[in-house]
């Protein structure tokens, strides 16, 4: 959601530029004040709902992803089905601490996976793979050497 952000912020640097340049009556001001407002108002909405309606578990055996507010639906990826985890950060989600890992699984209904926004993606990462080699030693499945 950075990009979201810094656009916000782009957007309401001009329109308290805009006026000043265009003219000074107050029916400019009052519209660049309503931009501004929906410019902050949409990705705070979002966030919202990003933050109310999507969930992640993890257990030693499988991976939950929750999502909706009035209809939740509850997906889940088992540990050994996953193929292969990956992060992705950049430079301004890297400062921030957070980033997205993408999960490639042969789970039908989520065959790749982006988990966005996370906090720690390296060491979530990391846990995930670490708990899909475990499940695969658990059970005698032949882990590939890459």
């Amino acid at each position: 959601m950075l990009g979201s952000w810094i656009t916000s912020g782009l957007i309401t640097v001009a329109c308290l530029i805009a006026p000043i340049l265009i003219a000074s009556g107050s029916g400019w001001w009052l519209a660049s004040f309503g931009i501004m407002a929906l410019a902050w108002i949409v990705p705070a909405l979002v966030l919202l709902y990003r933050r109310i309606s999507i969930h992640y578990r993890v257990t030693n055996q499988r991976l939950f992803h929750e999502s909706g507010i009035l209809r939740r639906r509850t997906d889940r990826i088992e540990l050994i089905d996953i193929d292969d985890v990956a992060t992705d950060q950049g430079i301004v989600e890297r400062m921030m601490g957070v980033g997205s890992i993408r999960i490639t699984s042969s789970d039908r209904t989520h065959p790749v996976l982006i988990l966005q926004g996370i906090e720690g993606v390296r060491e979530v990462a990391a846990q995930l793979d670490n708990g899909r080699r475990a499940e695969r030693l658990r059970r005698g499945l032949h882990i590939e050497t890459v």
